[in-house]
């Protein structure tokens, strides 16, 4: 499976969390916090494929691009980056052997690890 770092994606967390849209929650909750089919499918239907793909870290080219598929690697909720979600992305990208995602997920789990140690508070 050739699945990339979409840096696009990459590039829209990292202005989502400078721009204060970052929630600071537990490893665990992304189960909990992910949108889910339903939610993915108005988002694309409101807003489309192209902005669907800056909400996520990889894609791959395996796939068509007007297909949900293509796109792994999810970070946040359509609103947030999820600490949760960037954690999950890190851990699986590692496992997977993606190293270019693995990193951009480590890169932006430091940003949001310095957030909490200046006090931002959890949202």
């Amino acid at each position: 499976m050739p699945v990339k770092l979409n840096r696009s994606g990459y590039n829209h967390a990292t202005k989502l969390i400078e721009d204060g849209h970052a929630v600071l929650d537990e490893r665990d909750d992304w189960s909990e916090h992910q949108p889910s089919a339903r939610e993915k499918n108005s988002f694309i239907e409101e807003h489309g494929f192209r902005e669907y793909r800056k909400w996520h870290l990889g894609m791959d080219d395996a796939q068509g691009e007007n297909n949900k598929r293509r796109y792994k690697f999810p970070y946040g909720d359509f609103k947030n980056v999820h600490r949760c979600a960037v954690l999950a992305a890190e851990s699986r990208a590692g496992q997977y052997k993606y190293l270019d995602i693995e990193l951009a997920a480590a890169h932006l789990h430091g940003i949001l690890e310095a957030l909490e140690k200046v006090g931002q508070p959890r949202k």
